[in-house]
């Protein structure tokens, strides 16, 4: 089992509760997202990272768990989003770091939140209303220059189950 971690969830606090999101329903057999979450009094738990690989979730978004901590459902969407973006492995390691500069530049210019998984990916969190126009041009530039890829996390809807 590959177990996806957050080494440093935009939400972490003293009360942080962990808890697993099953990826096969996504095709990612094999692997298990270890998402933080916030515990609120209607026993639902408010997701406390910025997801890297359960499609469907988004930070603030309340969900239920099973009794073997596995969340098994969307309680309640905040109205957030998820960008995610993989940069390609390259021989030009100038070129990357400066395209991981700048992209980290923007984020922070645009007053986003963000959560790396390694130095290659990036999940952005996406609160409604942001003007995300300088950032996407900054990541087409990077599609069509450096092979970088995007996607939202609500591309396809939260299970617990595979359909």
């Amino acid at each position: 089992m590959q177990y996806i971690v957050h080494e440093n969830p935009v939400g972490r606090a003293e009360s942080n509760y962990i808890a697993q999101a099953d990826l096969a329903p996504f095709d990612l057999d094999g692997q298990i997202e270890q998402l933080w979450l916030m515990p609120e009094e209607d026993g639902t738990y408010a997701v406390a990272c910025i997801p890297f690989m359960t499609y469907g979730l988004a930070l603030g978004d309340r969900v239920r768990l099973s009794p073997a901590s596995r969340v098994v459902d969307v309680a309640q969407t905040s109205g957030h989003r998820v960008l995610r973006t993989l940069f390609r492995p390259s021989t030009d390691a100038e070129r990357l770091g400066r395209s991981i500069s700048l992209i980290e530049n923007s984020i922070k210019e645009s007053g986003l939140l963000s959560e790396w998984n390694g130095e290659r990916f990036v999940a952005i969190d996406v609160p409604p209303g942001a003007d995300m126009s300088p950032l996407f041009a900054l990541l087409q530039r990077e599609v069509d220059e450096a092979g970088a890829f995007w996607e939202w996390a609500d591309a396809m809807p939260f299970s617990a189950t595979r359909s």
